[in-house]
């Protein structure tokens, strides 16, 4: 229990979704079921400004708690956030504000699988949604990077957008942790889930901040990065008219044809071994043939120690367990037709209806910026939807900002401009100005480019 109140609600869904369209069906139906109100365990610590025992429709548990502080100085210090989910996304010398009082809700929708450990639960499609005293009006959907737990975005994206004034809500994507691919009976039902958990977010958070301030969100935005990244791309492309916009940072693409990371990661886990051993150039040429761009090569040992083999081994096992040979000897194009097909259940289309912002690193030693962010932006093109789209390449910019304090001489954060691109949208969506043209931000000459990113400069 900590120092501020904190309301325990009964574990009963309220207002059932039937989601059968959230994998790639856009027909979703819903059913209701008469509420039970919940109880609280505790006396009332901090005042909210609306009822703190608002439910979460079909929420299968949820506690609220009215805090002096949403931000991360303040919910480390209370039990509201876990850090280990977003270690490492962030440089050190960030700014981030602090001091927004409001509820936080956390809970969970139903669910058989157990990998989040977070708030003790066990328990999947575990979610948080915070609601600011101070309202602007407009709502903020997002879903965990990697494989992380809900408050992956915590740092890099709920701080900033709660001072803002934004409602705000997270979630595990419905599976988490190494072998996240456990989750489902078929191939590509994890992923499959991600969407899914989403959508079932999106309508109950919308429902939330109705009766929490007795107004609907006047806008909604979705936002992400890496696999949320792609969550932006997929919710944009498949039910575009639960948002109003999107920014992608750095989306993971998933293509049935390639690219994906089951095509450029094999030939790199298979490679690097040998190049960081000998310096085989063959070994090199074969690593960047596969994407990789030669300037990151001194991100390559962090990146294939940390990311390369358990990644390939987590997708690989999500869209092919069939597969029992080494996993660097993996070789996408002479894999059965089902499993390109699992693939293209979760597969990006391009075909966004609400528009989008998209940022990615030149150094991204995890999802190369010319096997990602370069082919959905042709695929935007492709689907006759490149007015919606906004596509800045982030000069230096890798995949994680926490590598940037290892090599401050030689990498630049992206959150600065990802904050920059969000205003843009807003400006975008809110109309107030076109939505800018995108293209190449170089590192600037000088300046605080830790905190600071203008999206005018451009070319």
């Amino acid at each position: 229990m900590t120092p501020l109140i904190r309301f325990l609600l009964t574990a009963i869904p309220l207002l059932a979704f039937s989601l059968t369209g959230c994998g790639g069906d856009d027909s979703t139906q819903q059913s209701s079921q008469e509420e039970e109100p919940a109880t609280t365990t505790s006396a009332e610590a901090w005042s909210c400004v609306g009822d703190a025992n608002v439910q979460v429709p079909g929420a299968e548990f949820q506690e609220a708690a009215c805090l002096a502080d949403l931000t991360t100085e303040g919910t480390q210090q209370t039990g509201h956030t876990n850090p280990e989910d977003w270690a490492g996304l962030n440089a050190k010398e960030t700014d981030n504000p602090s001091g927004v009082s409001g509820l936080q809700i956390d809970g969970y929708f139903p669910d058989d699988s157990r990998t989040n450990t977070n708030n003790d639960h066990n328990h999947d499609s575990q979610f948080v949604v915070r609601l600011p005293d101070q309202w602007n009006g407009k709502l903020v959907i997002t879903g965990a990077s990697g494989n992380r737990p809900q408050y992956g975005n915590d740092f890099i994206m709920s701080d900033w957008l709660l001072e803002r004034g934004y409602a705000f809500a997270s979630t595990d994507k419905g599976n988490t942790g190494e072998e996240f691919y456990e989750s489902g009976e078929n191939p590509g039902d994890s992923i499959d889930e991600w969407n899914y958990r989403v959508e079932e977010l999106t309508r109950a958070t919308k429902t939330v901040v109705e009766r929490y301030y007795a107004q609907a969100p006047q806008f909604t935005y979705i936002t992400g990065i890496s696999n949320g990244g792609y969550l932006v791309r997929y919710a944009l492309e498949n039910t575009p008219e639960l948002y109003d916009g999107g920014v992608d940072w750095e989306g993971n693409l998933f293509r049935a044809q390639g690219p994906n990371l089951l095509t450029y990661l094999p030939p790199a886990v298979k490679n690097y071994p040998e190049y960081a051993d000998t310096g085989d150039e063959d070994a090199f040429r074969t690593i960047t043939d596969a994407g990789f761009p030669a300037e990151s090569e001194f991100l390559w040992e962090k990146y294939f120690d940390a990311y390369g083999q358990l990644t390939l081994k987590g997708y690989r096992e999500e869209f092919d367990p069939g597969y029992e040979e080494a996993e660097e000897a993996y070789d996408y194009s002479t894999r059965p037709q089902e499993v390109r097909e699992a693939v293209g259940r979760v597969q990006n289309t391009g075909a966004i209806g609400k528009p989008m912002i998209t940022l990615h690193g030149t150094l991204d030693a995890l999802l190369p910026i010319g096997e990602s962010s370069e082919i959905y932006q042709d695929l935007v093109e492709a689907a006759g939807r490149s007015t919606l789209h906004s596509y800045f390449v982030i000069e230096d910019g890798n995949h994680v900002d926490g590598f940037y304090d290892d090599y401050p001489d030689r990498l630049r954060p992206i959150l600065p401009c990802y904050r920059a691109a969000f205003e843009a949208l807003e400006e975008t969506v809110e109309g107030y100005n076109p939505l800018p043209s995108g293209g190449f931000l170089p590192v600037p000459e000088e300046g605080d480019i830790v905190n600071q990113c203008s999206l005018e400069e451009a070319a």
